[in-house]
């Protein structure tokens, strides 16, 4: 199954104008901004995400209402297990993902 999945930007790179961090319930990954070159993007904008890219700009309601409609489906874990694929974050965020996943299910 495709999974498109909301998050909300909450870093624009600096060095590159298609790169964003990107928050997916509590997990931070890089998402390639490049197919939405036509949009204005800010940190607090919300995103579809598939493997990867952000596919378009949605509300931050529509994005709630995604993250429901995955859970319904029985999808919400698949759509982290994408997420935490993406292999897009920094070594150190890496390092540091086990252990924020570990709070967050304390």
């Amino acid at each position: 199954m495709c999974l498109a999945i909301p998050g909300k930007i909450v870093e624009l790179d600096a060095g590159s104008t298609s790169l964003a961090t990107v928050d997916v319930v509590g997990v931070r990954r890089k998402v390639d901004l490049g197919l939405l070159r036509d949009e204005v993007l800010h940190i607090g904008d919300w995103v579809l995400i598939h493997v990867g890219f952000a596919m378009s700009k949605i509300s931050e309601v529509d994005a709630a209402e995604q993250m429901r409609t995955l859970e319904m489906l029985g999808e919400s874990e698949a759509a982290m297990q994408e997420v935490r694929g993406y292999g897009l974050e920094t070594e150190e965020e890496a390092r540091e993902q086990p252990e924020k996943e570990a709070d967050r299910r304390l």
